[in-house]
């Protein structure tokens, strides 16, 4: 779970251009810009998501890169849609999804579309649903679903439909694996600037005191790229582009140096593993899944 006040500045994506055309109602809620995939950007973000992994054998992208292309864009639109709300204190990442139609490469000039397609009222602010496509000029290589939560926002008018979150796999495979991690404050920072999401929530442990934390938060899909990791090493092969969609929902903030608990559950013949990521606190990412294609297709 990522929070963020409406005083920051969303960090920039690397090697990513000023948005453009930001939402600002719900009549005009499309935000596009462009940016350039390069080989650096894509190490030093699987390098990241590898904490405590060896590193990878190749210079594919990780599965859960697409959504570093996206973050800024996405993030510049929902507080875009906030100015004028003085309620309006920060945003909770309450789920996320991940589509990938064709791996990114270095090189490849990618066009980045958000819309906000739903808003719903709730007693906290309001819920948006957000739909990201990733596209070359020609072909989609990713869509992603984000679902985000304005606390104290209370100007935008409702409208849409909320989708609700995919939990794919039917019949478990085998039991699920357990597996330890533990984050440091400078695993945290290499995945902050990695990601590009500078947000001093997760870099400084007096704003995140200021925010109601016990100290710096770790970045929730920092975990959900652990994850996806450990899902290409143990059930792809260590072949990243085999994981097609990936989704999860997060349910509470993690601090360095707090053990995590990494549960992977394989399902339909090795085509869903499910995962979840808890401490001894309670869960931290819940309902998290990756499709996977088999070997040699």
């Amino acid at each position: 779970m990522t929070t963020t006040t409406p005083t920051t500045t969303p960090a920039t994506t690397p090697a990513t251009t000023p948005a453009t055309g930001p939402a600002t109602t719900p009549a005009h809620r499309t935000a596009r810009t462009r940016t350039t995939v390069t080989a650096d950007a894509l190490a030093a973000y699987r390098t990241a998501a590898r904490t405590g992994l060896p590193p990878a054998p190749d210079t594919a992208a990780a599965p859960a890169h697409p959504f570093v292309l996206a973050h800024t864009l996405a993030q510049h639109t929902v507080t875009t849609l906030t100015t004028g709300d003085t309620g309006f204190t920060g945003v909770v990442h309450l789920a996320q999804e991940i589509h990938t139609h064709h791996p990114l490469t270095a090189g490849t000039h990618v066009d980045i579309d958000v819309t906000v397609t739903a808003a719903r009222r709730e007693a906290r602010g309001t819920r948006l649903a957000l739909t990201t496509h990733l596209t070359d000029g020609t072909r989609t290589l990713a869509q992603l679903a984000t679902s985000a939560l304005l606390v104290g926002a209370t100007t935008i008018e409702p409208f849409g439909t909320l989708t609700p979150a995919a939990h794919p796999g039917t019949t478990p495979d085998t039991e699920p694996l357990t597996l330890t991690h533990t984050l440091t404050p400078a695993d945290v920072t290499a995945y902050a600037h990695a990601a590009g999401d500078l947000n001093p929530l997760h870099l400084d442990d007096d704003a995140a005191r200021a925010a109601g934390f016990p100290a710096a938060i770790a970045h929730g899909m920092h975990l959900v790229a652990l994850a996806t990791e450990e899902i290409t090493d143990r059930h792809a092969d260590g072949d990243p582009t085999r994981l097609t969609a990936l989704g999860a929902r997060f349910a509470a903030p993690t601090t360095p140096g707090t053990p995590l608990r990494l549960t992977l559950q394989p399902y339909d013949r090795g085509t869903v593993v499910r995962f979840t990521v808890a401490t001894q606190d309670g869960t931290a990412v819940k309902a998290g899944w990756a499709a996977l294609t088999p070997a040699g297709e």
